[in-house]
């Protein structure tokens, strides 16, 4: 009952809107996603310190600058641990992981002032860290939070064996993932069923395959997207709203994060937010996606 009651409080929308390609837009346009992003009910906000070649966590800051009343109205993740070779970040001699405790609290400070605002809701780390101290880790998410730098912490990419030794020091609230039809492993390592023991959250990246359910011309993906628009037509549901319902009807509470930089198509998929599929529907869906009946 407590885990039931602890899922029930962390404060995020069924659908995430993700603004990793937001780069090309100017303040005054993010300004108007994100309001209508709110409007329409998905009012949390995916970021990651890298974005953009590390500049999308401004861009997305000073668009909340035209209009500072969005910032009581969103929730913000973003996430931190990958060092990219990227002119912003000239030092940085080679791709690598950084889970220190200074990498961390330099990046949670930079963030909250490229996000001009005081507290992130979510911070999470990016990848799995080979060289990942957990009591380190764990001490700086302790002391970010006391210090009113982060609400609550997670991770994404993680396996449920690196999730598990860290969660044995530290609160985890997220497991952002990989999940889509195109992509079903988290269905089958654990991932869920641990999320769903635990009550964390999944939320899926790429939640439509990176596009390519839409593009796609093998026999494999075309059977499937046929499928899909069998179902979605007894939903009266688009093929992506079809796709995001099939997510949301999993009982570990997927959230997919929508890649789109296009405010119609963030509308039409809140649309779906109350929507859960019945089980065979979902059924016939994963059997398009792996090209076979269940064992």
């Amino acid at each position: 009952m407590d885990k039931k009651k602890n899922i029930d409080r962390i404060m995020i929308s069924k659908i995430v809107t993700g603004v990793w390609n937001w780069g090309a837009h100017t303040p005054q346009q993010i300004n108007e996603l994100i309001q209508r992003s709110i409007d329409s009910g998905i009012t949390t906000f995916d970021h990651a310190d890298i974005y953009g070649g590390y500049t999308i966590e401004k861009l997305f800051g000073d668009a909340l600058s035209l209009t500072p009343s969005l910032k009581d109205k969103l929730q913000i993740v973003t996430k931190c641990g990958i060092k990219l070779i990227h002119p912003n970040r000239p030092n940085h001699a080679i791709k690598s992981y950084d889970t220190s405790k200074q990498h961390i609290v330099t990046s949670v400070e930079t963030s909250l002032k490229n996000l001009q605002v005081d507290t992130l809701d979510y911070l999470l780390i990016h990848r799995p860290d080979p060289l990942m101290n957990i009591d380190e880790v764990s001490e700086t998410i302790e002391s970010l939070k006391k210090e009113g730098k982060i609400k609550e912490f997670g991770v994404s990419n993680f396996l449920p064996h690196q999730l598990e030794m860290l969660k044995s020091r530290v609160d985890i609230k997220i497991n952002q993932i990989e999940i889509s039809p195109l992509k079903t492993d988290a269905l089958y390592d654990g991932s869920l069923d641990q999320c769903q023991q635990y009550g964390i959250t999944p939320m899926a990246w790429s939640p439509l395959g990176n596009g390519k359910i839409f593009t796609a011309q093998d026999e494999k993906t075309l059977y499937l997207k046929n499928t899909l628009a069998q179902v979605g037509e007894k939903y009266n549901l688009a093929l992506d709203q079809t796709i995001f319902a099939w997510h949301l009807t999993h009982p570990a509470g997927i959230t997919p994060v929508l890649g789109t930089t296009k405010a119609e198509r963030i509308e039409t998929a809140a649309k779906v937010m109350s929507i859960k599929l019945e089980n065979e529907d979902w059924f016939r869906i994963l059997e398009a996606a792996e090209g076979n009946e269940v064992p």
